[in-house]
């Protein structure tokens, strides 16, 4: 019961507003203090604990991935992306959100980052949606929503979390998204075209548009695709590791812009400065939550867990929608990256106990926690999207907008529980 008091207690405090990293550490803290059996001795092992997490060569991806996404968000390739690919669908009805929809499944892939993802395409694609005439609840949710695929679509920062807490290979995590991954691109694209065919004035066609020639359509793709199939493919083929990859994504991020002609000092300045601030904030969160498990297991929370699932209840499909449920639940109010490294920990025993794949377990966690960005009121998605749209659009449009594509990564995530071989396709 004290375990479920700690952990009900810093889910307040998180509700509240106050720091995650502190919340835990500081949760921790106090608990340990104020039972006698505990004490500050607990934390003896923290110091080993955090050597491990900065020795740690897999998590030296996620700051490597993030550096390569804010290159290639000043790199302006995502502008021309959207505008060629615009033209190439000017005359398909609801084919500007449909190009909306394909490059934020390239940036995606490109970047992994959904904050400058969903930034870029707000600043850029909205306003083009909106003059064009689309109906402004579809417009701001389909910015939205794909501006999130960079939480499935590999390199996603989140799998290497997973990948981290769970002890399975990033490698595979990347191998076992993609499906997954294209299925959801595919869900929104089915929807938008269902609505554009139902209700014509909702995505409308853009004639006006200029055309566009193949070959300078293939000039725009070619090298976001290129730098993606670089870095996943090398992954993928086993040549290299996720941190190597990701070191490699970087330098051609670089040269990417420089051929773009946006490299300069003030571009690379902002890019590390930003990658120092967002890894960093990570990294103090992963502490301060390796702190709260170290009180939270000791108190017998992770037994608790284990023995109510494995023992009380024994069935692995109630496990599995209960977990899933809470994680969907828990999306509403807190960051993917608390639930990583605090939920997921805790779930981890009783996969193992089910005899879970964990590959696939990881897969489903990554497409719940894609919600978390979308789901009111703290949506981190829905925040950005109105920062960068301001006046143009209303806080309840978004939300109305934003509802479907909510359903649509249920029903995606749906899929995926009832078809495993879709995770295991490429394994």
């Amino acid at each position: 019961m004290i375990a479920i008091g700690m952990f009900v207690f810093a889910l307040a405090l998180l509700l509240l507003g106050i720091p995650v990293a502190f919340v835990f550490g500081g949760v921790a803290l106090l608990f340990a203090l104020l039972i006698p059996e505990l004490g500050l001795e607990i934390f003896n092992l923290l110091p080993f604990r955090i050597f491990g997490i900065m020795s740690n060569s897999t998590l030296m991806a996620v700051p490597l991935f993030i550096a390569m996404g804010l290159v290639m968000e000043k790199s302006q390739m995502a502008e021309k992306l959207l505008i060629s690919m615009s033209r190439a669908f000017r005359s398909v009805k609801g084919g500007l959100a449909i190009s909306v929809v394909l490059v934020g499944a390239l940036l995606a892939a490109s970047t992994g980052i959904v904050s400058a993802s969903v930034v870029m395409l707000s600043v850029i694609a909205l306003p083009l949606m909106l003059k064009a005439g689309y109906n402004k609840g579809l417009a701001s949710g389909t910015v939205a929503a794909s501006g999130t695929l960079g939480q499935i679509i590999p390199p996603s920062i989140i799998l290497i979390i997973l990948g981290d807490v769970m002890s399975v290979s990033v490698g595979e995590l990347f191998m076992g998204a993609v499906l997954p991954g294209l299925l959801l691109v595919g869900l929104y694209i089915a929807y938008i075209v269902i609505i554009s065919l139902i209700n014509p004035s909702m995505a409308p066609s853009s004639e006006a548009i200029e055309p566009i020639g193949f070959f300078e359509l293939l000039r725009s793709i070619l090298p976001p695709l290129l730098l993606m199939m670089a870095v996943l493919g090398s992954i993928f083929a086993g040549i290299a590791s996720p941190t190597e990859s990701a070191a490699f994504g970087v330098v051609g991020a670089i040269v990417l812009s420089a051929t773009n002609k946006t490299l300069n000092f003030a571009m690379l300045r902002y890019a590390m400065l930003e990658t120092v601030k967002l890894s960093g904030m990570i990294f103090m969160i992963l502490i301060g939550a390796t702190a709260f498990s170290l009180v939270f297991n000791e108190l017998g929370g992770t037994d608790m867990v284990l023995e109510f699932f494995s023992e009380d209840i024994g069935d692995v499909w109630i496990f599995i929608a209960a977990s899933m449920l809470a994680i969907f639940i828990l999306g509403f109010f807190i960051d993917f990256i608390e639930i990583s490294f605090i939920i997921v920990p805790i779930l981890v025993p009783v996969m193992d106990a089910f005899g879970i794949d964990p590959i696939w377990f990881a897969i489903l966690i990554a497409m719940n926690l894609q919600a978390s960005f979308l789901t009111p009121p703290f949506g981190l998605a829905l925040f950005f999207l109105k920062g960068a749209a301001q006046k143009s659009i209303t806080t309840m449009e978004i939300y109305k907008g934003i509802i479907p594509f909510i359903g649509l990564q249920i029903l995606a995530l749906g899929l995926v529980l009832l078809f495993p071989d879709l995770v295991f396709a490429f394994l």
